[in-house]
């Protein structure tokens, strides 16, 4: 494990690649880091998830806008975290009217988004192009529970929270008739799932509730687009594997009363074989064992990531 906190040393830049999946739906992709879905519809644009800062927002604002003239109205949230959201007023300016997040997401950004955002900086700070251009946490303008429904002119769009996993708020966008799915990081494919605060005994029945959607390419929180529905089974497979081992060897762990470090060790046992080799497993697996040990012992509802715990968890891992 490297001994520089989290990926403060990751600098090198990733190519982005704006590919359009079917008539209306678009990836914007990075090499593993976040992932952005778009959907030109017949009268406006919709973006799954905002990028991290309004700089990078400019980046794929001038993407669309090879495409396109619409305006942009809608950027839903797929969970709360400051990487995904803190983007959300550079789409101000093209057009946007409503920041569109779950119930669970907005609860979230009220408990702990400003720690989060503090947070991830410290950890990643390349993810976060120009940070002083953020105004402040990002708000949504509206709240739903379950599911609700857009209609781009005659397009129908399903903005819908399947179950959490990777966070207790997690929101898909569904677009039936393309077979499309935006899914944040609830699915990854050839890079760790960060589960810091996850729901990891839930996470596999959301993937389910996904699966049964039957969608032909997925747009997943990191890694390349999924766009066929073999490579779909595949990263939903690979995410459930994922986030199973994790919690299987966790709970070995807690139930042979092993410290964290200890606990990591046994753990490793188990994922590197499997993932060592993936996009950001370094700078996740810490944060991942912590919260699955939390959650083996018994901590239901995720304890708040600080600056702070970050770095004394990180180097009591490291001693």
């Amino acid at each position: 494990m490297s001994k520089q906190f989290a990926s403060v040393a990751d600098l090198e830049v990733k190519k982005t690649t704006f590919a359009r999946l079917s008539e209306h739906c678009w990836a914007y992709t990075a090499e593993g880091d976040p992932n952005t879905g778009v959907i030109i519809g017949e009268d406006s644009v919709l973006i799954c998830d905002a990028l991290a800062t309004p700089a990078m927002a400019q980046n794929l604002i001038a993407e669309i806008r090879k495409v396109t003239d619409k305006p942009i109205k809608y950027v839903v949230l797929s969970h709360y975290h400051a990487v995904r959201v803190l983007g959300a007023s550079g789409y101000a300016a093209a057009g946007m009217q409503e920041i569109i997040a779950s119930q669970g997401t907005y609860e979230l950004i009220v408990e702990r988004g400003a720690q989060d955002m503090q947070s991830e900086y410290e950890r990643f700070p390349r993810l976060f192009q120009n940070f002083e251009s953020i105004p402040g946490l990002t708000w949504p303008t509206l709240v739903f529970k379950d599911e609700m429904t857009l209609w781009m002119g005659g397009l129908e769009v399903k903005i819908m929270h399947p179950g959490a996993g990777h966070t207790k708020g997690d929101t898909v966008v569904w677009v039936p008739s393309e077979q499309v799915l935006f899914s944040g990081d609830l699915v990854e494919f050839d890079a760790a799932c960060y589960t810091g605060d996850a729901q990891l005994e839930e996470w596999p029945a959301t993937l389910d509730a996904l699966a049964a959607l039957g969608a032909q390419k997925v747009v997943p929180g990191r890694g390349p687009a999924l766009d066929t529905p073999e490579k779909v089974a595949a990263g939903l497979a690979y995410t459930r594997d994922f986030v199973t081992t994790l919690l299987a060897a966790a709970k070995e762990a807690v139930a042979q009363g092993m410290n964290l470090k200890q606990a990591m060790a046994h753990v490793r046992l188990a994922m590197d074989p499997k993932f060592a080799q993936v996009f950001i497993y370094e700078h996740c697996l810490p944060f991942d064992v912590t919260r699955a040990v939390d959650e083996a012992g018994g901590i239901k509802h995720p304890r708040i990531w600080t600056a702070e715990r970050d770095k004394e968890m990180w180097h009591g891992l490291q001693a």
